[in-house]
């Protein structure tokens, strides 16, 4: 008993057998149950889609194998839908700063991807068409399209693998019509069990003919078919093919014995068949049965052990089909019809008694092929949806996509009237962001071309007196403007220079003890990297009265226009030359007061 597998049975008192419905596997060296699919499967080896593309470039089979249903595309489709209005939803709560932070730029990038509804935002007037990009409507825009693209993808599935409808016509036959079906047949035959091809006894003849008839006659197997049998890993499987066979007889029989031998009697748990036909010419289309066999009865699943002198039939039906869409092709299409089991043990005492006793050593295995060759199906694949069809499920997908987020849009900016105009803030974010990384652009540009420290926050206090903006930078000669220059710029500087001080001191001389009301009008050539002359028009004003600082103007409305900051700026450099010039009259009447004045020794002489 130690020497034989697991889950395994002794007879004879020293030989093994497996325990009922159990076969040995070799590898584990113990006796396993059968888990085979009892599932018939069926396929006519023609498969017609709506959009024809050759199969180089795309294998439409491969695509339905992957996939399986439509039920991926449309889950898929949500997955990424509802991910990105989860996304965008959170980024609602990221504070946008001064636009310089990663947040402003990510919602900034998906306002601009606004390209469905920038023209159908919420307007007060209801009349104007005004092109606005907002994020909420970057947002829905890319909901949309996901949306679409998933059910377009749905819509392409269904397009390929259901869109078809097949027709079948049923036509009685001739002599001539079934001459013409030259297909390659082959039937395999694995009997599950622990048994190998030794066990075989192959069979030699077939029965051929009208079944009941006189013509039912015995021919030479070797004639017809090619008997081969090779072992698998389920038991020995028996190969017959049919080179070229032609569909002359009603109905042919083959059958073939599995006998005992030793320490391996003749019993299987099962049987295995697939049975293929393909066309003699035409071989890249196979239509095939197969399936598996796994019980004696049709009323109970319980596993048995097929042993002894009652035979086993399988019964096949073989019937000729022309598919008309594939270019009248002739396929003989097989089909299993029926099981009828033979000699079956349920139990160990059965098996034991089976076992020991010399007349049910063999397992009658028999193959009953029928040949439907009365009528011929013509078949014929036809599609129930156009181009124009197409078109028009294409242009109703997109239409709900848009459809079901504008409605969306509408009514969020309807009940929230901070998103009628949200689009305006991140612009006057970023607006403010551009303006000032050009005005330090200028900034940077004047301070590294005249070396003005007092446009420098942090050097107010470095400005020489009198000298503003002219100051020249320092160096061999005075002569070299910072970063390289010509002459030319360099001459250029020192007239302006010269020109400014000798102004001022003609002003200085004409307001020479002088009081009263005056009004001047004086012209300042400010160096430039292009040596452009910009006149200023100084304020008219009292000499003993500073007016207030002018006034910011801005247009009404939520934008900043760039020409409006230009004109502040003007109107303040104006203002600071007027100061100025105050400031350089007022010392210099105080140098002359204070020189005219006698000092306190000369009057103590006098």
């Amino acid at each position: 008993m130690a020497s034989c597998p697991q889950n395994s049975i002794l007879y004879n008192g020293t030989r093994c057998a497996c325990q009922v419905g159990r076969f040995l596997n070799v590898a584990a060296n113990s006796c396993i149950t059968y888990a085979g699919n009892s599932d018939i499967k069926t396929d006519s080896g023609i498969d017609y889609y709506a959009i024809s593309i050759p199969k180089n470039i795309l294998s439409f089979d491969s695509i339905k194998k992957f996939t399986q249903s439509q039920a991926v595309f449309l889950e898929a489709t949500l997955v990424m839908l509802l991910s990105w209005l989860v996304f965008c939803f959170f980024l609602r709560f990221m504070k946008l700063g001064d636009g310089r932070n990663v947040w402003f730029k990510i919602r900034w990038w998906i306002s601009r991807l606004d390209v469905c509804f920038a023209t159908r935002h919420w307007l007060d007037d209801q009349k104007l068409v005004v092109k606005r990009k907002t994020e909420l409507g970057g947002t829905f825009s890319i909901a949309s399209w996901i949306l679409f693209t998933g059910l377009f993808a749905a819509l392409l599935y269904q397009l390929i693998a259901k869109r078809t409808i097949e027709v079948h016509n049923v036509k009685a036959t001739n002599a001539p019509d079934l001459a013409s079906f030259t297909n390659d047949v082959e039937f395999n035959m694995t009997a599950v069990s622990s048994m190998s091809c030794s066990n075989l006894r192959s069979p030699t003849t077939l029965l051929s003919g009208s079944s009941g008839f006189l013509e039912d006659k015995f021919l030479p197997i070797s004639d017809i078919l090619n008997v081969s049998c090779h072992n698998t890993s389920l038991g020995p499987t028996i190969t017959l093919k049919c080179s070229n066979c032609r569909l002359n007889q009603d109905f042919m029989s083959i059958s073939w014995q599995f006998v005992d031998l030793p320490n391996s009697p003749a019993s299987a748990v099962g049987f295995q068949f697939n049975v293929t036909a393909k066309d003699h010419i035409r071989r890249d289309h196979v239509s095939f049965v197969s399936g598996t066999l796994m019980n004696g009865s049709n009323f109970d699943n319980s596993p048995v052990t097929f042993r002894g002198t009652d035979t086993n039939i399988l019964i096949f039906n073989l019937f000729p089909r022309i598919y008309r869409s594939a270019k009248n092709l002739r396929l003989i299409q097989p089909l299993f019809h029926e099981f009828v089991p033979g000699s079956s043990l349920r139990n160990t005492s059965q098996l034991r008694a089976s076992l020991e006793n010399a007349n049910d050593g063999l397992i009658n295995t028999t193959l009953y092929v029928n040949h439907l060759s009365s009528y011929i199906i013509e078949t014929e694949n036809q599609n129930i949806i156009g181009a124009v069809g197409f078109l028009a499920d294409l242009g109703g997908l997109y239409c709900i996509s848009m459809g079901i987020f504008f409605y969306l849009l509408v009514q969020c900016e309807f009940r929230m009237k901070r998103l009628r105009n949200e689009d305006s803030i991140l612009r006057r974010i970023r607006n403010r962001r551009k303006a000032q990384e050009h005005w330090d652009k200028v900034r940077k540009y004047v301070m590294y071309t005249w070396n003005c420290s007092a446009l420098d926050v942090d050097n107010h206090s470095k400005t020489e007196p009198g000298r503003g903006c002219f100051q020249l930078p320092s160096g061999p000669g005075n002569g070299s403007v910072r970063g390289g220059g010509s002459s030319r710029k360099r001459k250029q500087l020192r007239e302006t220079e010269l020109s400014f001080h000798k102004q001022v001191s003609s002003e200085k001389a004409l307001k020479h003890n002088t009081r009263g009301s005056a009004k001047a009008e004086t012209k300042h050539c400010i160096g430039s990297k292009d040596a452009v002359a910009i006149q200023h028009q100084a304020f008219a004003l009292d000499d003993d009265i500073i007016p207030p600082p002018p006034t910011l103007e801005f247009k009404s409305g939520s934008e900043i226009e760039l020409s409006d900051i230009q004109k502040n700026f003007q109107r303040l450099y104006d203002y600071n030359v007027m100061l100025r010039e105050k400031f350089v009259a007022t010392q210099s009447l105080l140098r002359d007061l204070a020189a005219k004045s006698p000092s306190p020794t000369t009057e103590r002489q006098t």
